[in-house]
């Protein structure tokens, strides 16, 4: 079934489509719309199932997911758009590179990998689908996936950050998060997809990402013909939610230098 999903919509310019991170909502985003919509378009959808989307019937897929944002896109007249994604935004993201590339002006991949699963990783998030499931409840998500979300700095640091992140875990569907574990748990390597991009990317990653590594990191930066990497300091695996006015600089030259080129 077709399924609309709902989207944040603000600022004018050239349209920013940025993909939040599993088990969050666009929710994630708040600092970014509010630090780039006085120059870019920033537009935030919650992926199916989380936020004000629904969930729909599909089997579990991230084309599925990719299809959907491209989308809620053309309902929105955003023809190019410089795409951005975190964690399971970025699996969306690239995605959308391989089924939607007309849509991508530029990409912004931050804190996710370019290749599959390994089998124990695959079979952990089988499991913890399988437990959403049947508890319906989040206390898996809050027992085994919220402690890697954010680094030891935030968590030292930053307490209102962390419980903001601990609330949005709290917050998430149990049924869509383990359809989007089992659409991640099934997903096929994108670096070859990576290495066809024609479109610009950015790479970022923050230095106390315990479930991304800078590794991965920089091998989808070289994977790609024209792409950037930075290490974001004193951020985990939500880099754009622990360190937003760094992620935001960032974005906000990548971008504005593709709007100038785009002309």
């Amino acid at each position: 079934m077709t399924v609309q999903l709902y989207a944040r919509d603000v600022g004018t310019g050239t349209p920013l489509v940025l993909l939040h991170a599993f088990p969050l909502s666009s929710a994630m985003w708040l600092a970014q719309r509010e630090g780039l919509a006085g120059r870019f378009r920033v537009i935030t959808p919650d992926l199916r199932g989380f936020g004000g989307s629904r969930l729909g019937d599909d089997e579990p897929s991230l084309d599925a997911m990719a299809d959907d944002v491209a989308r809620a896109c053309r309902s929105l007249g955003v023809r190019r758009a410089v795409v951005g994604g975190l964690s399971m935004g970025g699996y969306v993201a690239m995605a959308l590179c391989r089924r939607h590339p007309d849509l991508v002006l530029g990409l912004v991949l931050a804190a996710t990998r370019a290749t599959a699963d390994t089998a124990p990783v695959r079979e952990n998030r089988l499991r913890q689908a399988g437990a959403l499931e049947a508890e319906r409840s989040t206390r898996v998500l809050v027992d085994e996936v919220l402690p890697g979300l954010v680094g030891p700095t935030t968590y030292r640091q930053r307490a209102l950050v962390y419980g903001r992140v601990r609330g949005l875990v709290q917050a998430a569907p149990p049924l869509a998060a383990a359809w989007a574990q089992r659409a991640m748990a099934g997903r096929a390597d994108s670096s070859e997809t990576l290495r066809g991009l024609r479109a610009p990317a950015l790479v970022m990653i923050g230095d106390e990402d315990a479930l991304s590594t800078e590794d991965e990191a920089r091998a989808m930066a070289e994977a790609m013909p024209n792409a950037e990497m930075l290490v974001i300091p004193r951020a985990g695996h939500l880099c754009a939610v622990e360190q937003p006015e760094l992620f935001n600089q960032a974005v906000a030259e990548f971008a504005a230098a593709l709007a100038r080129t785009s002309r």
